[in-house]
C-alpha cells in the first residue's frame, strides 16, 4: 500500500528543493502544501514543525524534519537507483562515498557562494574565486568516474538529491553579474571538466527542474539583498 505523503515546502528554498527531487525521483505521490516564509509560521504550521522551518515531510502521519535527513530517509523506505542498501554487495561503501561527497560540498564549497551571492565588489570577486578553487581541488577529484552522474550512475544518485538544487542556483545566478561574477561559469568550465560536464547533466533532469523558475529565484535574490542593504544602511544611521 502506498504510504500517504505530504510535502510542506516553499520554492524558492533550495533546502526543501532537495525533498521534492527525491519525491519525483522515486516516483512517490504526495500532496505539495506551500509555506510563504515571507511572514511569520501560522500556528497551524509552528504545530506541524516547531522550528517553523521548511521541508517538513509527512508520512503515513508521521512528520519527518531536515532536509538532508527526509532524503535519506526516502532512499532507505523505498530502494531504488539512488543508492544501494547497505546489505547490497558494495551497499555500505557506495554509501560512504556518496556521503563524503555531499559533505565536502557543502563544508568545503557551498558557504563560499552563499557569502559571494550577499557580498559586494571585491569580496564577491574573492568569496566566487574560493568557491570555484574549492571545487576544483576537492569536488573535480570525486567526479573523476561520473558517467554522467555519481560513481559511474547513468541514472541520478542520492548524491545529486542532496546537491542538485544548490548547484541549479550556482549556475543560474552565476549569469547575473550583480548576483555572482560570470567568471565561475568560465573558470569551472576550463578548470573543473569532470564537474562542469556533471553539473551540466544534473541541471536539466526533470526531477530537478520540476519546480525551477529561474526568473522568480532571480528577482527574489536581488530582493533579499536589498533588504539587506537596507537594514545595513539602518543601523549605520
Amino acid at each position: 500500500m502506498a504510504p500517504k505523503i505530504t510535502l510542506y515546502t516553499a520554492h524558492l528554498c533550495p533546502w526543501a528543493h532537495r525533498s521534492q527531487i527525491a519525491l519525483r525521483e522515486l516516483g512517490l505521490e504526495f500532496e505539495t502544501v506551500i509555506i510563504d516564509l515571507s511572514v511569520p509560521r501560522t500556528p497551524e504550521y509552528l504545530a506541524i514543525n516547531p522550528r517553523g522551518l521548511v521541508p517538513a515531510l509527512s508520512y503515513d502521519g508521521k512528520i519527518l524534519y531536515e532536509s538532508g535527513l527526509i532524503a535519506q530517509f526516502l532512499v532507505d523506505a523505498h530502494p531504488s537507483h539512488l543508492a544501494k542498501t547497505s546489505s547490497e554487495p558494495g551497499g555500505a561503501l557506495q554509501r560512504f562515498q556518496i556521503g563524503f561527497f555531499v559533505d565536502t560540498y557543502f563544508t568545503k564549497a557551498q558557504p563560499n557562494l552563499q557569502a559571494a551571492v550577499l557580498a559586494s565588489g571585491e569580496e564577491k570577486v574573492a568569496l566566487a574565486t574560493k568557491y570555484v578553487d574549492a571545487i576544483v581541488k576537492e569536488i573535480e577529484p570525486l567526479l573523476s568516474d561520473a558517467a554522467p552522474f555519481f560513481g559511474g550512475s547513468s541514472r541520478l544518485t542520492l548524491a545529486e538529491v542532496q546537491t542538485a538544487s544548490f548547484i541549479l542556483r550556482a549556475l543560474a545566478l552565476s549569469k547575473h553579474e550583480d548576483l555572482l561574477p560570470g567568471s565561475i561559469l568560465t573558470t569551472l568550465s576550463e578548470k573543473a571538466p569532470n564537474f562542469w560536464k556533471w553539473a551540466q547533466a544534473v541541471i536539466v533532469e526533470k526531477s530537478v527542474t520540476a519546480i525551477w523558475d529561474e526568473d522568480v529565484v532571480v528577482k527574489s535574490s536581488r530582493a533579499r539583498i536589498q533588504k539587506l542593504a537596507a537594514a545595513k544602511a539602518q543601523k549605520v544611521q
